[in-house]
């Protein structure tokens, strides 16, 4: 029985560790550190910043790689869906969440609510007056390249150039693009 007997003294690092331990506190340190560390930087939601050969930013509160990739990041659809945290493989959900940000349930219990509460005409009359002003946004964008593009000569489908004489009378043009976005702004509700 003699054999039992712990002959290893319990230094002061493992007496704090265990009343550590016993007080619930199991982060806690037990020892001071010593080494070099750099100065430490704090950045905020939304600041960009380089580190080395790399570029970082704070997206909802966590630190992100900024890659050539980040526009697939947003087309393509997580496994959970970020409001329920349920998995999303049902047949609809990429669609739905490629829209709304959501699984299909999640919109679903949205738009019942809305219903519920007597809101609904009002939202989709706001959505559908964000869909016309997205369009008069392209339409303005549209007729802007198009004004900027010469018109020195144009290649036919056979492969033959033609020099075309004249310009763009720009008074007409101007008056077509306000026609065009008056005609949109009377779309909506």
């Amino acid at each position: 029985m003699k054999d039992n007997i712990l002959k290893k003294e319990f230094g002061k690092k493992d007496v704090t560790r265990l009343r550590n331990l016993i007080k619930g506190k199991s982060g806690e340190r037990t020892g001071n550190g010593i080494g070099y560390t750099k100065k430490q930087e704090f950045h905020k939601e939304g600041d960009v910043w380089s580190e080395g050969s790399r570029t970082w930013t704070i997206k909802d509160g966590i630190k992100e790689n900024i890659t050539k990739l980040d526009n697939f990041k947003n087309v393509s659809v997580p496994l959970f869906c970020p409001e329920c945290n349920n998995i999303m493989n049902k047949q609809l959900d990429s669609h739905y969440y490629r829209a709304h940000r959501k699984c299909l349930n999640c919109v679903t219990k949205f738009e019942t609510q809305l219903k519920h509460e007597g809101k609904w005409e009002e939202h989709v009359n706001e959505t559908y007056n964000k869909e016309i002003d997205q369009l008069i946004k392209e339409y303005k964008s549209f007729m802007k390249d198009k004004l900027s593009e010469s018109n020195e000569g144009f290649v036919t489908e056979s492969g033959e150039v033609e020099k075309w004489v004249g310009g763009i009378n720009l008074e007409r043009a101007d008056e077509a693009l306000e026609e065009g976005i008056k005609y949109l702004e009377s779309l909506k509700k």
